[in-house]
């Protein structure tokens, strides 16, 4: 599923115009993702919580010239899914 037809989705199922839709799509994924830049997580009851891991620092290699780098230590975005989403899935 892509974002137009997830905006569908959301749209039909709450009685929106997809325009509505859209904007209250987009006002969710920028409220999650400002409030992971700050290193906050986001729980959604049911459904999983967005969060913000630490990847250590580590020695990577080339794989063109076989040449060991460096790879700086990075914060990823983690999302574990609840019990509720768990249990729709299987």
């Amino acid at each position: 599923m892509n974002k137009s037809e997830l905006v569908s989705a959301i749209a039909e199922e709450a009685g929106l115009t997809k325009a509505d839709a859209t904007k209250a799509l987009d006002a969710t994924v920028s409220a999650i993702t400002k409030a992971m830049a700050s290193g906050d997580s986001v729980a959604i009851i049911g459904f999983g919580t967005f969060k913000v891991g630490e990847r250590s620092a580590r020695t990577g290699r080339n794989p063109q010239t076989g040449a060991t780098m460096e790879i700086p230590a990075a914060k990823v975005p983690k999302f574990t899914a609840g019990k509720a989403l768990k249990e729709a899935v299987n």
